[in-house]
């Protein structure tokens, strides 16, 4: 059994989820210990505690300690089950987080699979619906699975109640991914989202964003929602490549200024831009774990954050791989991982 240390580097649910899919993949049980532990509110929250159960539910395993604010987990697989499986985190927690917990696994599973996901796909601290589907998804199925994401009905943080299917076809191994230039843009825009929120705010968002970015005017729209559940806004901000496309968000929030929501979202994507790399901070801490499970690959991206860093440690000491970062101008990157 290994033991994995859950405060190591940034210390957060990201060495949970990682080394719950890694024990997944290669059926090694597992103690996770001092799990969040240096958070406010530390141990496993209830999205945690969702992904704990998605992944013993897809490998037959047995489980202890999973529990609310639980710091450490005993996991024992025994198995990779495909098939139809419905995931309910019972809150605004993040679905996109569960499901990056068990979809390595699926990647490569002995059939198909079918996900159903409930919960917040929407919210802060979480890769968003839009930038899995529109980011992350098209670079996994270049690598040979067909995954495929459908959202049925948004949930905004802090009301959840969002609902996302998820089709897997896997593939018997992953291709390489080198993904070392962005080629010509071909397509940017910015969609302002309020759900049972005032429209004003959409169009205060979109003019601080257009401000900062500079685009013409029809790239700017605003997305008003009514009914579901509850109110929520985002702020999404695509850059569509020729070899990959970059998803930018920004979340409002009570008692944030809308002004404030966009220019933080707008500056990133231009300093994504300016930057001249294709992969953005986010993406490429999402690209690292199949790349590794590729056995090899690169890809040239802005200032590694330390989520990223740590990320990569990880799988270095349990997937035995090598890695380099290099910086090679002052704003870009190039992260290459082999075994």
């Amino acid at each position: 059994m290994l033991t994995i240390d859950g405060s190591i580097g940034e210390g957060g649910g990201q060495i949970l989820r990682t080394t719950l899919g890694l024990s997944l993949i290669t059926q090694t049980p597992v103690r996770i210990t001092s799990i969040r532990k240096g958070r406010s509110r530390p141990g496993l929250m209830r999205q945690h505690l969702t992904s704990v159960r998605a992944a013993a539910q897809i490998g037959r395993a047995e489980v202890s300690g999973a529990s609310l604010g639980s710091q450490e987990i005993v996991f024992r697989p025994t198995a990779i089950v495909p098939g139809e499986h419905t995931f309910q985190v019972g809150s605004a927690g993040s679905t996109t987080l569960v499901l990056q917990t068990v979809l390595p696994a699926l990647l490569r599973a002995p059939g198909p699979s079918a996900l159903t996901l409930e919960g917040g796909t929407h919210n802060p601290l979480a890769p968003p619906f839009d930038f899995l589907d529109l980011a992350y998804l098209p670079l996994v199925r270049r690598m040979g699975p067909d995954v495929t994401a459908t959202l049925v009905t948004p949930g905004f943080y802090p009301a959840g109640g969002g609902l996302a299917r998820v089709a897997i076809a896997p593939a018997p191994a992953l291709a390489p991914l080198e993904l070392l230039e962005r080629g010509e843009i071909r397509g940017r825009r910015a969609v302002a989202t309020v759900s049972n929120l005032p429209g004003a705010i959409a169009v205060r968002e979109l003019d601080a964003a257009a401000a900062v970015l500079g685009w013409e005017p029809d790239c700017f729209k605003p997305s008003v929602l009514r009914g579901g559940n509850g109110p929520g806004n985002v702020l999404t901000i695509a850059v569509e490549s020729e070899h990959v496309t970059e998803v930018f968000t920004g979340f409002g929030a009570k008692g944030v200024r809308a002004e404030s929501v966009a220019t933080k979202a707008a500056e990133e994507a231009r300093d994504y831009l300016a930057a001249g790399v294709p992969v953005g901070e986010h993406l490429a801490d999402q690209l690292l774990l199949p790349i590794a499970l590729a056995g090899r690959g690169a890809f040239r991206t802005v200032r590694p954050s330390s989520h990223t860093t740590t990320h990569l440690g990880l799988l270095r000491d349990l997937l035995g791989i090598r890695a380099s970062v290099e910086q090679i101008s002052d704003a870009a990157w190039q992260i290459e991982i082999w075994r």
